[in-house]
């Protein structure tokens, strides 16, 4: 396991944390993320391309000229595929690419995209994105603290709205939640920026203090409550007196 200094948006140091070697430490596998990224690739696309078949063409319901005598090829219709303004054959017809890939293939890409920018040294973890308020003035500022530059992903959670509001205007920095990190954009960015909720495989953060965990209060013994007891008969003797 590699340990990392955990930075604040101003460049300092805030600790450090554990990465898991099963997420940052595994021997990339250029085969497997070249075939995950082809399926994301294929997946992307729009698949809403058509061309007409000649049923589809209007025009052409009347024989051009009759069967023999003209001394020319016959013609059934000027909507045949070899005409000008014709029809389309074997053209593309809207479809689908998306691939059928192993969950675990997958995972295996991600985890191979993640070691091969740990061990290029290209991994940043902050500690929080604390914006007072959305500001790319300091969405750069923090970049050059952090000592990153060219291309950037940066993976938020939900809870930063502001951090998402002041990156979102740079070209070079794609803000992606964490979600939703994938092969592709991992290996298209040059750094990955983490902060320390957005982590994955995060085992132990060090240099914080120890807090004493409570004590569990024990629960009050509830008072055990008076047994009723059946009234005895009484004789008739017992009652006159």
């Amino acid at each position: 396991m590699a340990d990392l200094s955990i930075r604040t948006i101003t460049g300092g140091n805030a600790g450090s944390v554990t990465l898991a070697d099963t997420v940052f430490g595994v021997q990339p596998n250029v085969p497997v993320m070249h075939q995950v990224v082809t399926a994301q690739l294929a997946a992307a696309r729009a698949g809403t391309q058509s061309t007409l078949t000649r049923a589809e063409v209007r025009g052409g319901g009347k024989k051009p000229w009759r069967q023999k005598g003209t001394g020319r090829a016959r013609q059934g219709s000027i909507r045949a595929p070899q005409w000008a303004g014709g029809g389309v054959a074997l053209g593309p017809k809207p479809r689908s690419y998306a691939q059928r890939t192993p969950k675990k293939m997958i995972a295996l890409a991600l985890r191979s995209a993640l070691s091969d920018r740990a061990n290029e040294g290209r991994v940043v973890v902050v500690d929080n994105w604390n914006f007072e308020k959305p500001s790319t003035k300091a969405a750069v500022a923090a970049l050059k603290a952090l000592g990153v530059s060219d291309s950037v992903l940066v993976v938020i959670s939900r809870e930063d709205e502001d951090a998402f509001k002041s990156f979102r205007n740079l070209p070079e920095v794609q803000c992606i939640l964490s979600g939703e990190l994938n092969t592709y954009d991992v290996l298209n960015n040059d750094w990955i920026v983490f902060s320390t909720s957005t982590l994955p495989g995060a085992d132990a953060v060090a240099d914080v203090a120890d807090v004493p965990a409570p004590v569990a209060e024990e629960p009050p013994v509830a008072e055990e409550a008076p047994v009723a007891t059946e009234p005895v008969a009484q004789t008739p003797e017992e009652a006159s007196e």
